[in-house]
C-alpha cells in the first residue's frame, strides 16, 4: 500500500523560509511524477509544484523562483523548499504521486489537472506578515 507522509510544515513570518519533505513508502516513486499541492481555507487545492521521473520540474506562477521542488530516489524522498514565503502561501501542503506502475503519464498534465492519484495527509504552513 503508497503511504506518502508529510513533514516540515509550521508558522514563520513573512519572509522566512520552510523546507517540507515527503517520504514515501510501499511504492517506488523514482521513475514517475510527484508533486506538492495546497489548499487554503475557502480555496480549491492548487498546484504548486511537480518533478517528473526525469528530473523535469514544473512550478505554478505564484511559487516560481521562490519554491524549490527535488528528489532523493535512494531516500524515496521529494522536498519542496519554500523561501520568501508570504502570507498568502498560508494552506494546509499535500504531497502526491502518480502511481503507475507500467509506462509513465506526462507529468506536465498530471500537474496541470491534479491528476495525481496517492496523496499524503498534509503538513500546514502559516506565514504571518
Amino acid at each position: 500500500q503508497v503511504q506518502l507522509v508529510e513533514s516540515g510544515g509550521g508558522s514563520v513570518q513573512a519572509g522566512g523560509s520552510l523546507k517540507l519533505s515527503c517520504a514515501v513508502s510501499g511504492y517506488s516513486g523514482s521513475g514517475n511524477c510527484m508533486g506538492w499541492l495546497r489548499q487554503a481555507p475557502g480555496k480549491e487545492r492548487e498546484g504548486v509544484a511537480a518533478i517528473s521521473g526525469g528530473g523535469t520540474t514544473y512550478y505554478s506562477d505564484s511559487v516560481k523562483g521562490r519554491f524549490t521542488i527535488s528528489q532523493d530516489n535512494s531516500k524515496n524522498t521529494m522536498y519542496l523548499q519554500m523561501d520568501s514565503l508570504k502570507p498568502e502561501d498560508t494552506a494546509m501542503y499535500y504531497c502526491a504521486a502518480d502511481v503507475v506502475y507500467a509506462g509513465v503519464r506526462n507529468c506536465e498534465k498530471v500537474f496541470e489537472n491534479k491528476a495525481f492519484n496517492a496523496w499524503g495527509q498534509g503538513t500546514q504552513v502559516t506565514v504571518s506578515s
